[in-house]
């Protein structure tokens, strides 16, 4: 019986053994709920998504390649330029058409503000196409 007596001769151990069947009870409860739910978990959603191509992205020979350094020089092509003269060549590139393409490329270490200054400076040119050049992940 699961109640002790009051007599000092039939004293026994404590139980050593655990009872599992509530536990198997449970678990069983459990796992039937769980199988009720998940199918209304699962909400379906029509989502019209586009379609991605393999073609690599081929850059065309009309962009421009502009640098920033981490010590804020700028860089056209390859040629070193001053900030103050970052609006008359976004306004001339903006003019033309059809308008060419500006790839910025910044050091990791540039200054976030040079690089907002120079897309605000090309974009109140008028220049509409502007990217980030990156390295792929290694």
């Amino acid at each position: 019986m699961a109640f002790g007596s009051f007599d000092s001769r039939r004293h026994q151990g404590p139980m050593a053994e655990i009872n599992v069947v509530p536990l198997v009870d449970v678990m069983l409860v459990l796992l039937v709920i769980f199988i009720i739910t998940a199918p209304l978990l699962t909400n379906a959603v029509k989502i019209d998504l586009p379609t991605a191509s393999s073609n690599p992205n081929i850059t065309k020979p009309e962009h421009i390649e502009f640098g920033i350094r981490e010590d804020g020089s700028f860089y056209w092509s390859g040629e070193k330029i001053e900030a103050a003269s970052l609006a008359q060549r976004f306004a001339l590139e903006a003019s033309k058409q059809p308008q060419p393409e500006l790839h910025i490329r910044a050091d990791k270490l540039a200054h976030y503000e040079l690089v907002a200054q120079v897309m605000a400076a090309a974009a109140k040119a008028g220049l509409t196409r502007i990217g980030f050049v990156t390295e792929p992940a290694r």
